[in-house]
Parts: C-alpha cells; structure tokens; sequence
C-alpha cells in the first residue's frame, strides 16, 4: 500500500522532463482516498437546467430562467438528450427546436417512446410526410402530445377541409389537438354554425378560441348578445360572442358594475356594447384611466363616450394624450379652427394624422413633429414646445 501512495504521488507531481523534488507538505492532499473522494465530487455535480437549456436548447439566459420553472425536476440530461435528438433526426433545425423548448419546456420531460415517436408514427399512418409532421408538432406544442392527437385530427380536417386550413387555426388555437370532440367540440360547432358563422370564419379568426371553451360558456355569451339586443351575423356579433365566451359571465357582470359605478346607464351601457362588445373586456384600470382623461383633460361627457366607445380603446399615452395636446397647441396658435370631433382626431390613421396636423405646421414650429414623434413613444416634450414658440402649455 505504501508503495502504490508514493507511486500515485510521484505521478502526480512530477512535471513531465523535470526531477521529482518531494514536497512533504503537499502530500496529505493526495491520499488516495481523496483522490477518488474528489473525482466522485465532480462525477456527481448538480445538473443545472438553466445551464442545460441553454448550451444544448439554445434558449437566452432570460428565457432559460423563465423555461426553468417548467423543468425544475429534471435531475440529469438524459431524459432532455433524447427529446432533443429524436427533433434533430426527426428534421427540426436547431432555431426550430429553441422555439419549440422556449414555448413549451415541458417538452424536454417528453418520454420519447411513448408520447413523441407515438404520435410520429400514427400520424405516418395516417399518409402525413415528414414536412407536414414537423408542422404540426411545432405549432401543436404539447397538445402534439396528447393521445387523443389522431382523432382530433382526423376530425378537424373533415371539418376545415385540408391540414393548411386546420395549420392556421392551430395558430390560434393549439387546443383542438387534444380537446373532446364530442363532448366540447362538435356542441359549439353547431351552436355556431345555428348562429350563421361558417367555418371559413373560424379558420382564420380568434373564434376558434371559442371552439374548445366549455359550451356552457358559449351558450351564455349568446344569451348576452340577446340581452344587449345584438344583431347575429354582425360584427359586434362575432367579437361580443367572442368576448363574452372567453370571459365568462362572471367577469361580464363585474365589468358591467364598473361601469355602472362610473355614471353610466343601463341605457348607456347598451348603446356602447351594441357597437363595441369588446369594452366589456378591458381591465379596470384601463376603464378607469381612459374614462378620467376623457371626462376630465378632454372636457367630454358619459353620453358622447358610449356613442363612441372606441375611445376607451385607444392608448392615453400613445394615442389620446399626444393628439389632445397637439390639437390644444394648434388651437392655441390659432391655427386649428377645425370643428372636427375628438373622436375623428383620435380615429384617423397616424400617417393620415401627420399629414393633417403635423407636417403643415413644420416650418413654422421645427420642434412640432419632434415632439409630437416623441410623445407618442412614451416621451412627452410638449412642455419643451410650448417654451420654444414663447407660449405657456394650456392644461
């Protein structure tokens, strides 16, 4: 035994070509218990799946952090190895296959025989080329997993009429790989198509959403459009069916109470819904700020707003407040006589609006098209402005 520690010292301090020269005080670190000790440490050393997710997946230090959660009980790559070269063989690229683990993450937990290579060879089965399979995996995330994946399939092409068709309302809706058929799907379709919507309107819309919502759900969102005496088939029809089944009935009626709790109507509230169902779905605080700006900067009452119900759409910062202050600045030059409505100045396009109201006024204010860029990007230099043309800002 001591023979075999003097040899594993000799070997491990001798420089290659140079004479050994003992150095007593370095021997204790080179016991051969240790040795082992220390290599068994590195052999063990924590698998670090943010490191993983981004040497091998090649996700950005930010999204490997926020893929992480998703991943947290992964102890060894071995799992996320073959998940990862089962999409290389199977002809995703490498972009393809980050996109793939950054929207979906749990991926990598993927048991390669039984879910991935599955799905692979019942959707073979069923004639689709090896294109075609990627397709479908990568805009089908992990409902491509679900074992239900051929009969949804099967079904959702008998309805859109080819795999494109289908393709763009996966886009929107990857869900109708793996919901019910019978007990969701095929209930809303018809309900749907009771209401005059086509299947050429789903496709392509945010109404394939609703296709996968519980049909209780539907059937209370249609019961609301009859309330606020929507016409079916319009456009306030398809968005308010929309929203209103998204949502749920719940958050309907508190929004609702919210405006209420803001001065409007029950009149009020109809006339805005029937032209904008969408309203409904704005979040408190966006109500609130929109409804105070327009009421108290821009001098408007609840009656015009819920003609106009566009208006609590549009961005205050963005939208709202720059064009307001640039009209307020015209007006203030004498320069803007125009009766136009507020809501024809918040309504128009922007390159149609700096054709109007900006690029006229140029030469004579050089700081006007500046500032007005500038505060639609969040940076508000009006102040600035009305200090270069000698005038003080009318609040």
């Amino acid at each position: 035994m001591n023979n075999l520690r003097k040899r594993m010292i000799s070997l491990l301090l001798r420089a290659p070509g140079s004479p050994y020269v003992p150095c007593p005080h370095f021997f204790p670190l080179f016991y051969p218990h240790r040795l082992l000790s220390a290599i068994k440490c590195v052999a063990t050393k924590p698998f670090a799946v943010e490191d993983y997710l981004v040497a091998t997946c090649g996700l950005t230090q930010a999204q490997a952090l926020k893929a992480s959660k998703h991943v947290s009980h992964l102890k060894d790559p071995s799992k996320a190895d073959a998940v990862v070269a089962f999409l290389s063989n199977l002809g995703l690229s490498s972009a393809e296959i980050t996109d793939v683990v950054t929207r979906d993450p749990k991926v990598l937990c993927s048991d390669v025989e039984r879910s991935l290579t599955a799905r692979v060879a019942e959707l073979t089965d069923l004639g689709f080329s090896r294109p075609e399979i990627v397709r479908l995996l990568i805009v089908g995330m992990n409902h491509f997993r679900h074992s239900s994946l051929r009969l949804n399939l099967e079904f959702w092409i008998s309805v859109f009429g080819s795999l494109d068709e289908l393709i763009r309302a996966l886009r929107i809706n990857a869900a109708l790989l793996s919901t019910r058929i019978e007990e969701v799907c095929k209930p809303n379709l018809e309900l749907l198509q009771e209401c005059g919507i086509n299947v050429s309107d789903i496709s392509n819309s945010f109404m394939s959403r609703v296709l996968t919502r519980d049909p209780k759900s539907l059937q209370e969102a249609l019961a609301r459009l009859h309330e606020f005496r929507i016409q079916p088939g319009s456009q306030p029809f398809f968005r308010g069916l929309y929203t209103f089944a998204i949502l749920g009935s719940g958050k309907i009626t508190k929004s609702i109470q919210l405006f209420e709790k803001l001065g409007w109507s029950k009149d009020h509230i109809v006339s805005a819904v029937k032209r904008d169902p969408t309203i409904l779905g704005f979040t408190e605080e966006r109500v609130r700020r929109n409804m105070e700006f327009l009421i108290r900067v821009v001098g408007l009452e609840v009656p015009y707003i819920a003609r106009r119900p566009a208006l609590i759409n549009y961005s205050i910062d963005r939208r709202l407040l720059p064009r307001n202050c640039l009209i307020n600045f015209l007006r203030a030059k004498g320069l803007f006589n125009d009766e136009a409505s507020f809501l024809s100045v918040a309504a128009i396009g922007d390159e149609k609006f700096r054709r109007r109201y900006v690029h006229p006024y140029e030469e004579d204010f050089p700081g006007l098209a500046a500032a007005f860029a500038s505060s639609c990007a969040g940076e508000h230099q009006w102040e600035r402005l009305y200090k270069m043309t000698g005038e003080n800002k009318e609040s």
